[in-house]
């Protein structure tokens, strides 16, 4: 039996559902943090108001709200789309199908650029296919004197980047709708970052995956690497002499991403590893004199 069904049957059984039933009832199907979380959003409350109440009774709307988000999750929906909202970087994003769900990984795209972004000086960076705008916002935020220019192919999903920036009050970014550097003629940049999408369209991986957009996950050839390639090949030409270009890439990207720098005339190629050991975010530094024609 579907764990939606199982769940939606648990419910219907009860006639006064309570916090403690309602959980009980999504832990046939579910973890019992997701099921906690959807509670929170449903009712309105805080983890700690959850605990203090368990007898608390839903009213019929907030018991069948709860049976829609718990079935909605039970099918596979990822909990940020249901609660519309995710941590990066200690801050809260809003999120919704138009954007890529931030992850932990790419925290470490935001912490190598600020490895290279002055503090106390005026500096230029690009955020390339900025999505939800966490990594953009983000930089903006931990270095305010910084002009951060963000950009997406995508015109919905530099809405969210929007909303979240005004959340914020995030005045040192702007954004722009257009493919990849494209839009930005003879722009001149200390630093340009991206996370593009970088997934095979044969990946194992991408079921799992099938409520996120495509655009932002598998337009990129079918071994994933177009848009890398593009963006490397493309970034001498808008950087400064001795700027910086930082991506993420695939699990599996990382030898091949050192070579397309290598060709593209960067120097001071890294690679950075991730909590589980795995290659996930590299770049390097534009050699002084490289040819950007």
């Amino acid at each position: 039996m579907p764990a939606a069904h199982v769940i939606q049957s648990s419910f219907l059984m009860e006639r006064s559902v309570t916090v403690t039933s309602a959980l009980a009832a999504m832990r046939h199907g579910l973890h019992d943090t997701d099921g906690r979380a959807l509670l929170r959003r449903v009712l309105g409350v805080s983890d700690a108001q959850l605990i203090a109440h368990p007898g608390r009774i839903l009213t019929p709307m907030e018991q069948q709200h709860f049976e829609y988000f718990a079935a909605r999750r039970a099918m596979g929906e990822p909990l940020a789309y249901l609660l519309g909202e995710r941590e990066f970087f200690s801050r809260t994003f809003k999120v919704t199908p138009e954007v890529l769900i931030p992850r932990p990984e790419t925290e470490m795209l935001v912490e190598l650029a600020l490895e290279h972004i002055p503090l106390h000086q005026s500096c230029r960076v690009l955020d390339l296919g900025t999505g939800s705008g966490c990594v953009a916002i983000t930089i903006a935020l931990e270095r305010p004197l910084a002009s951060v220019l963000a950009t997406d192919i995508s015109a919905a999903a530099l809405m969210i980047a929007h909303d979240n920036a005004h959340v914020y009050g995030c005045t040192n970014i702007e954004f722009v709708c257009g493919d990849w550097l494209m839009p930005f003629g003879r722009d001149s940049f200390d630093i340009i970052v991206s996370n593009p999408p970088y997934i095979a369209t044969d990946d194992q991986h991408l079921d799992s995956l099938r409520f996120e957009p495509a655009l932002a996950l598998v337009a990129s050839g079918d071994d994933g690497l177009d848009a890398i390639r593009e963006i490397i090949a493309a970034a001498p030409r808008y950087l400064a002499e001795g700027g910086w270009l930082a991506l993420e890439h695939g699990h599996d990207q990382a030898n091949i991403c050192r070579m397309l720098l290598k060709t593209a005339e960067f120097k001071d190629i890294f690679s950075r590893r991730d909590l589980a050991g795995i290659e996930r975010v590299g770049g390097g530094r534009l050699r002084e004199g490289a040819v950007t024609s």
